[in-house]
């Protein structure tokens, strides 16, 4: 373990203010140095914040952020803004329950002005604090720090757009170029920045052009010569960086800065805060992704968020070598995915700077002609895949179920309205742990239920989830299935794969007493609950509804009927979802029975070991087994 001085010296990050060059170097090593000691034990997101340790004790040297805003897009480069405001001694507890979050948040520090969980938001937000300074009268500077592949998305472009048109005083957005999101970066933006970076030579000959002008006399400078001046400048900046799009969009730009160089930060945000007096400022910062720790550094992908590991050997620790290795649902996606467009070249698949984290890495390698990569832009990935979808193809989204939520209207207006054949295929569906509200996947069941058009499904274990692949994309209809992050369990199946009918649930076990119908990874504990029930005296009927939407309203019905009670079962919120969508259909056939809803209530779940989580919610085994008893005694 590393000692750190400087920083466990630290009573107030205001005492940064006063610190000489030296020791802001220093305590930026150690800041490095806590940082790797201490998620090495946690886990954590990890190479992003490593890229921002020098920013980050800059920052805290040239603002006072009690007074000062300033917004970190996603939050997953902010452990060492989050070490510098006291909370250094809880990072033992980092995105464990009840302890330090991974992100931002209002609630956990006065120096977290805004919590995200999710990308581009942040020049948007730091824009608005701008707006209602100004409207109030008050005097702060608002930063936005953007990186990680968030300049992709058309939000981030939103707030640029609105900042320069109303020419924004004491503003600035901080662009932490680090050429990754989590997978590299892709599009022409990023051509762009690396066309600024070589042609960093502009802004010194803008500076020269610049006082050469000054320098000619007032009275001698005629306005012929002064048009001519100002195109020349117009053009030079056309030929030395194509475009120039920020200065276009009204900022004034300064960079590229090397952000692992603490002399040249610091002046550069001396710099900014004198230009922000004239209007909106953009400091183009250049950092690497796992900076100072040389794993990270040769591979920022594999240690963008990590687990426990071995700062010294720099590997990760493994669990328990005697138990077998089962596929994930995102690989048993990936890989099906790939036989699949293998046998139809009009299948394609797309994702949003997720091709790792979704599967569609193993599409990428095999095909990687009908594999896109569309960067932080789920809006984008979308339409996109509705106008693929016009002109013949299947595309298949792949995109986390708390992602897709930044494309609802893409999905209902473009896919959902035109009836259009797309896949979504909604990766960590349900309680993911330690990222916590922000990541969740807790909603899609009751935000695509109500669209119209929509094929609503959830498989129990792989063999389903391979089914309902092909079941999607030959629909001809948007369709979208869920599943669960980790493993799946573990059956193989070796027939070829056949598709669903649609709209058709099984029935897993007859019953007479009680009815228990399930959904996707919730499959498994209604049937081990209906097994304790049985020891009980109590006989269940189970039905794996697989759809939500078309719901298999004849089998309900026809259990409900024959049972004195039902019990829903589903790793989603309450409101709208699987539960609610089975109680409409009984009472739209007049059946009335009492009903236990197993879901999430309609409050925040927060961070921790998914197990726990689930416990809390009511919905570990038994949590459900100790409810369900508690229900049936009701009834008599």
């Amino acid at each position: 373990m590393n000692t750190y001085p400087l920083l466990d010296s630290l009573a107030a990050p205001q005492q940064i203010r006063h610190f000489s060059l030296p020791q802001l170097e220093q305590l930026a090593e150690e800041v490095r140095g806590f940082l790797i000691d201490s998620v090495s034990e946690t886990g954590g997101h990890f190479s992003s914040n490593l890229g921002t340790v020098e920013l980050t004790v800059a920052l805290f040297h040239h603002f006072d952020f009690l007074l000062d805003r300033i917004v970190w897009d996603v939050g997953h480069q902010s452990y060492p803004h989050k070490i510098l405001t006291g909370r250094k001694d809880r990072f033992p507890t980092l995105r464990q329950h009840g302890g330090l979050s991974g992100f931002l948040k209002r609630d956990e520090s006065p120096y977290d002005h805004f919590g995200a969980g999710h990308a581009s938001t942040s020049i948007s937000a730091a824009l608005g604090m701008a707006m209602a300074r100004d409207l109030q009268k008050q005097d702060f500077t608002s930063i936005a720090v953007i990186g990680d592949g968030s300049m992709t998305a058309g939000m981030a472009f939103e707030g640029l757009n609105q900042a320069g048109y109303l020419e924004t005083r004491k503003f600035m957005v901080i662009l932490n170029d680090n050429d990754m999101s989590i997978n590299p970066n892709v599009g022409s933006l990023q051509g762009y920045l690396n066309q600024i970076i070589s042609g960093q030579y502009y802004k010194r000959w803008r500076d020269r052009i610049e006082g050469a002008i000054k320098a000619i006399p007032v009275q001698s400078v005629s306005l012929r010569l002064a048009k001519a001046a100002k195109w020349s400048e117009e053009s030079f900046k056309r030929i030395a960086v194509p475009g120039l799009l920020f200065e276009d969009l009204g900022f004034c730009y300064i960079g590229p800065v090397k952000g692992h160089d603490m002399g040249a930060l610091m002046k550069a945000l001396a710099e900014a805060k004198e230009r922000m007096a004239e209007g909106p400022v953009l400091l183009h910062i250049q950092t690497q992704k796992g900076y100072g720790y040389t794993p990270a550094e040769k591979d920022p992908l594999k240690w963008h968020g990590v687990t426990a590991f071995d700062a010294e050997a720099g590997e990760m620790l493994k669990g328990d070598a005697s138990k077998p290795t089962l596929p994930s649902f995102t690989q048993v996606f990936g890989s099906t995915l790939v036989d699949l467009a293998r046998q139809d070249e009009k299948i394609v698949g797309i994702t949003a700077a997720m091709l790792d984290g979704t599967g569609l890495n193993l599409l990428q390698k095999a095909i990687p002609e009908r594999c896109f990569d569309v960067g932080i832009a789920e809006q984008h990935a979308v339409t996109f895949a509705a106008g693929l979808a016009v002109q013949g193809m299947r595309p298949v989204c792949a995109i986390y179920s708390t992602f897709l939520q930044r494309g609802f209207d893409q999905v209902l207006h473009d896919v959902c309205l035109q009836d259009l054949p797309v896949t979504f295929a909604l990766d960590r569906a349900g309680i993911v742990g330690a990222d916590g509200p922000t990541h969740h996947g807790l909603y899609d069941l009751a935000y695509l239920r109500c669209m119209p058009n929509m094929i609503l499904m959830a498989p129990k274990d792989e063999n389903e989830l391979k089914r309902m692949l092909l079941t999607a994309i030959y629909s001809n209809h948007p369709a979208a299935l869920r599943y669960p992050r980790g493993s799946a369990l573990g059956v193989t199946l070796d027939d070829p794969i056949t598709p669903l009918p649609v709209g058709k649930a099984e029935l897993l076990a007859e019953g007479s007493d009680l009815l228990i119908t399930a959904l996707g990874a919730m499959v498994a504990p209604a049937v081990a609950l209906a097994k304790q029930l049985e020891t009980e005296g109590i006989s269940c009927a189970v039905i794996n509804a697989r759809f939500v939407k078309p719901l298999d309203e004849a089998l309900h019905a026809h259990w409900a009927t024959h049972t004195r009670a039902f019990v829903t079962l589903e790793e989603g919120c309450e409101t709208g979802g699987f539960g609610t969508a089975v109680a409409e259909a009984l009472s739209r056939r007049g059946i009335t029975r009492p009903w236990l809803c197993c879901a999430v209530p309609d409050h925040l779940v927060q961070h921790g070991d998914p197990r726990m989580l689930m416990d809390e919610e009511g919905l570990s085994p038994e949590a459900l087994l100790r409810r369900t008893r508690a229900f049936l005694q009701n009834l008599t």
